[in-house]
């Protein structure tokens, strides 16, 4: 069975938008690979996180993964930080990765370019610890957004360099896209990824919504003036974006909905996506009320990190070998 591996790093309380480009894609294919989902917590701190806070948003995003459908008997679920193995093999290959990559990062030059003040040496070197964090395990596939395929294009040259100055020592990952729903948009500002960083709640839809507080953003949220209904990425972003929601949700295409609804309204439209945001809501946070009373989280997390840990200390002892850290 071949491998897949993603993490989510949870700054803020998990979105829709993680759920349609990350979780639900998960639970599908936990049953025809061998799926390792991690929380990637030590990303989180490349930006100052209130501690309690990150604690809570941590343990709700393990709760959210599997109250989403990730099942521990299936999936290697596990906290970054309790596999030790991801920081040094981070640090090592910080070591085989030039400068001139990293500051091709789009969220570094992005920031850089925004003049922003304070930023930090991890902000600049964290995709090195995101390539640590694939390359330890060796998947054969990486789920990724559209806006992280960067980083895993940088992963595949760090394994290349490493694999020729030595020897073949890491599998090299194909990054994997959803068809649909790869980048859900803001529902206020439609040509910006929905992000648990938005200044306003408004664009942005969290698992733990109330569903009809959820509906009511749905409603609110940015269209055009067209007053057609077209299945247009390009000049109707917002609408777009709904439908990209809604056929997600539902097993659908945002060309089959346009057509469903062609010669309708928009608000009819936006009831339609509401309900079905609303029905999925329901659904993940019932069972997540179960996964917090049922007390399950420690011991799914213990058993995720010795899984990986078993993993994760073969190629990390491989690699410290072939680079001669190791008096033999």
């Amino acid at each position: 069975m071949k491998r897949m591996l993603s993490g989510i790093k949870p700054t803020g309380q998990l979105t829709l938008g993680n759920y349609i480009g990350a979780l639900h894609h998960f639970v599908e294919y936990q049953d025809d690979y061998e799926m390792i989902a991690f929380i990637a917590n030590l990303h989180c701190i490349t930006v100052y996180q209130d501690p309690k806070e990150l604690s809570t948003n941590l343990r709700d995003a393990v709760a959210l993964y599997l109250a989403c459908g990730l099942d521990p008997e299936k999936a290697t679920i596990f906290l970054q930080t309790d596999v030790k193995q991801h920081a040094e093999l981070g640090y090592i290959l910080a070591c085989y990765t030039y400068l001139g990559e990293l500051n091709r990062m789009t969220q570094f030059k992005d920031k850089t370019a925004k003049n922003e003040q304070n930023l930090t040496a991890g902000l600049f070197t964290y995709p090195c610890l995101m390539a640590a964090d694939i390359l330890l395990y060796d998947p054969d596939y990486v789920p990724v957004g559209d806006d992280q395929k960067q980083h895993v294009e940088l992963t595949r040259d760090i394994a290349i360099r490493f694999n020729n100055k030595y020897s073949p020592t890491f599998k090299v990952p194909e990054p994997l896209s959803a068809k649909v729903g790869a980048r859900i948009m803001s529902l206020t500002d439609p040509t910006r990824k929905m992000s648990k960083s938005e200044h306003s709640d408004k664009g942005c839809i969290y698992l733990l919504d109330d569903p009809a507080k959820a509906k009511k953003k749905i409603m609110g949220a940015v269209t055009d003036s067209f007053g057609e209904i077209k299945a247009d990425k390009v000049n109707q972003p917002g609408l777009y974006n709904l439908m990209e929601i809604a056929a997600s949700l539902n097993g659908s295409t945002p060309e089959k909905i346009a057509e469903e609804f062609a010669g309708k309204g928009y608000g009819e439209l936006k009831r339609y996506v509401g309900d079905a945001v609303a029905t999925t809501l329901e659904g993940i946070q019932a069972r997540y009320r179960d996964i917090l009373a049922n007390n399950v989280i420690d011991e799914v997390l213990k058993q995720g990190a010795e899984k990986a840990t078993l993993i994760a200390a073969k190629k990390l002892d491989e690699v410290t070998k072939k680079i001669g850290l190791e008096i033999r």
